[in-house]
This record gives structure tokens, C-alpha cells and sequence, in this order.
């Protein structure tokens, strides 16, 4: 499917969704509360709606270094309009049950719509102001220990950082991302390992911030897999430009890490929803083991967490993936669950542990609620 037919898809879906956010926000804070000022915050309501659309055309258009001033105040609204919502429809049931509860006198009524109007506008802003500081902060390093039964001893204690959906584009620049590659280095990885969603824009629009990641260092090397993102922003083109930069691109396939007896395998495949976003593209897992020794080791790199089950089926001893970046704004993860089997943290399924991370970077809005961001050290200590 064409860049543009995609992209075309996804503007019209997002508009209709914040559409009716918009009107159900100007419902219980402007309407319900009738407030002296109606008038002008139903239009400053209409602008920021607007603000939407026309914030992501111009992403599309301005150089990347002017784009990002003009999308950032959008993104951030974004996230405000997602907070008020969700707490609009938590007050739902109450508000509900106090209209069935008998006749009520119309000023009361507007007195209470003001009070809670308020009160929810109140803790949104809070909220908000929160998740952009911990969206814009400092990405913390979270470290976890990986016990694997088919790792020999010799490579107990084997690193491996985990970087995905770090999203560099319309909002997240160079420098930042060479502040990430810095203290990636600062660990002394014995391999990184990037699960997709690396970009969220073209190699001809931020091909020179990316170019950051040629410094990144592993005795071992750095492997990356595709998400969806690298697909909207154009894969072909990204995978020439992630080797060019000196990083091993795994499309189902798999490589030794080590030697002889001191080694493991490493595979990655394509994104999940890979299949008609690019010609030839496709997660094939089968492809990638095909040969395969069952006795040795086997970690496995996948941008979605719902790859795990195919991979439990396969003897992958770890799956790594990213993609759902622990819901990023609570409470957003619960609705993930409906996507994806797992949003976060350390499980097993059967015998193929699957760790996934809640992501560097961020998507859309600024903000990280209940969800920070992370460097991940996975450290594999042998179990045999």
C-alpha cells in the first residue's frame, strides 16, 4: 500500500476519533457547565480541534527542525484532550446514577457539572504536566537478569541493551538521541539490540539525526528488527541506510553470536504487520530457524509481543519486543490488551521467556503516565 494511502488512512481515523472527543469534552466542560464564558471556550475548544489536522499536514511539510516547534503545542493538546477524556467517562457512572436518583433543580445541576468539570480539569492539567516532565526527562536504565537453560556457562553474565520505539522524528532530535547512544555505550553492551520503531519519518527527512546511531559500540554488534513505523516512514529505504550506518538488519533470519561452543543464536524477524505494507515483507519465523540447532540457545528479536506465541511453538529461549510502550499514558495500556497478549515487564510462556520493554522514546504526545521510559540491560545468566 502507497506511503500516502497510509498515511491518508490514518489522518482520517485519527480526525474522526479526536472529533468526537472534542464534542464530548465540549459537552461536560463547556455545554453542561454554561459558564459565563461559553462562547469563547467553545471556539478556543474549535481551534485546538483544528489544531490537530493541521498540526500533523505541516509535520508532513516544514523542514524537520521548524516542524518540530510547530507539532510539539499539538501532541501536547493531544495528550490533554486524552487525560480530560478519560476522566470524563471514569465520572460517567456517578453522574448517571445522580440524574436517576430523583428530580433535580437546574441550578444545582449546573453547580455540580461546574464543580466536577473543575475538579476534572484540574487533574488533568496536573497529570499533564507530570507526563510531559517524565516524557521529556532523563531515560532511566532498568536492568533485568534472564536465566536461560540452553546458554553455556561461559556466557553467564552476556549483555544485552535493549533500545526500541525510540520514534526519532517530528519530536525527538539528534541531540537527544546521541545522548542515548552515549549512555548506551556507557553500559559496555556485549550486543544492542534495536526492536523497530527506530523512526517515524523518512531517510530523506531525518536521515542526518539518525545518523547518531553509527556510534553506537557492542563487542558483539547492533541488530535491528522493523515495527510498523519503519513501514509508514519507508522500510526498503531504512534498511539500506540502518546498514550503511554500520547496523545488522535481521529480516528472518539468524546469526551466531560467539564461537564454537561459546555462542548462541540470534534471530530476528519482520514486523507482525508487515504483509502488504511492503513488497516481500513478512514476519516468517519458520525461515529464520530453518536448520537449526534445538540444543543451542536461541533469543529471539520481535517488534510485538504477540509474536511469542509462534515463538513458545519454535524453542526461542528469549523473545525481546517493544511496540506497545507500556500504554505510555494511563490508561491507555488497558485498551493495548486488546491488541497485544502481554504491554510490559518479564513473563513466560511455556518455556520462552518474553521481555517487553516500555519503550525510550515516545509516540504522538509528549507525555509518559505510569509508564517511563527505559534503557533496558538484560543480563543472561545460564541456567543449565
Amino acid at each position: 500500500m502507497p506511503r500516502v494511502v497510509q498515511f491518508a488512512i490514518f489522518f482520517l481515523v485519527v480526525l474522526a476519533l479526536t472529533a468526537g472527543m472534542h464534542y464530548y469534552v465540549w459537552a461536560r466542560l463547556i455545554r453542561d457547565t454554561d459558564l459565563p464564558s461559553r462562547r469563547a471556550l467553545t471556539w478556543l475548544l474549535i481551534s485546538l480541534a483544528l489544531s490537530l489536522p493541521v498540526g500533523m499536514i505541516l509535520a508532513r511539510l516544514l523542514p524537520p527542525a521548524v516542524s518540530r516547534w510547530a507539532i510539539f503545542p499539538v501532541w501536547v493538546w493531544m495528550g490533554l484532550l486524552f487525560l480530560l477524556f478519560s476522566l470524563l467517562v471514569s465520572t460517567e457512572l456517578v453522574r448517571f446514577l445522580w440524574l436517576k436518583s430523583g428530580p433535580v433543580d437546574p441550578e444545582r445541576r449546573r453547580y455540580i457539572a461546574r464543580l466536577f468539570g473543575g475538579m476534572i480539569a484540574a487533574a488533568a492539567g496536573g497529570a499533564g504536566i507530570f507526563a510531559v516532565v517524565s516524557a521529556l526527562g532523563r531515560v532511566r536504565v532498568k536492568e533485568i537478569r534472564i536465566a536461560l537453560r540452553r546458554l553455556p556457562k561461559s556466557l553467564d553474565g552476556f549483555t544485552i541493551v535493549q533500545l526500541t520505539d525510540l520514534h526519532v522524528g517530528p519530536t525527538l532530535g539528534r541531540p537527544w538521541l546521541e545522548d542515548i547512544v552515549n549512555r548506551t555505550n556507557d553500559l559496555a553492551p556485549d550486543l544492542i539490540a534495536i526492536t523497530g520503531d527506530l523512526v517515524d519519518s523518512t531517510v530523506a527527512r531525518i536521515g542526518p539525526v539518525v545518523e547518531a546511531v553509527r556510534g553506537l559500540r557492542a563487542r558483539h554488534g547492533v541488530y535491528f528488527v522493523t515495527g510498523n513505523h519503519e513501514y509508514y516512514a519507508g522500510a526498503p529505504e531504512w534498511m539500506r541506510e540502518l546498514e550503511r550506518l554500520g547496523v545488522r538488519v535481521l529480516r528472518n533470519e539468524r546469526v551466531v553470536i560467539g564461537s564454537g561452543d561459546d555462542s548462541f543464536d540470534l534471530a530476528g524477524v519482520d514486523d507482525y504487520n508487515a504483509a502488504g505494507l511492503a513488497p516481500g515483507h513478512a514476519p516468517d519465523l519458520a525461515r529464520a530457524l530453518a536448520g537449526r540447532d534445538p540444543t543451542r540457545e536461541l533469543v529471539l528479536l520481535a517488534h510485538q509481543p504477540r509474536a511469542i506465541h509462534e515463538a513458545a511453538q519454535s524453542g526461542v529461549g528469549l523473545q525481546l519486543s517493544g511496540h506497545t510502550h507500556g500504554g505510555q499514558i494511563w490508561p491507555w495500556k488497558y485498551l493495548v490488551y486488546l491488541q497485544q497478549p502481554f504491554v510490559e515487564g518479564l513473563v513466560k510462556v511455556q518455556d520462552t521467556h518474553l521481555y517487553v520493554s516500555r519503550g525510550t522514546g515516545f509516540w504522538g504526545p509528549p507525555m509518559r503516565l505510569g509508564a517511563p521510559a527505559e534503557i533496558t540491560r538484560v543480563v543472561l545468566t545460564s541456567a543449565g
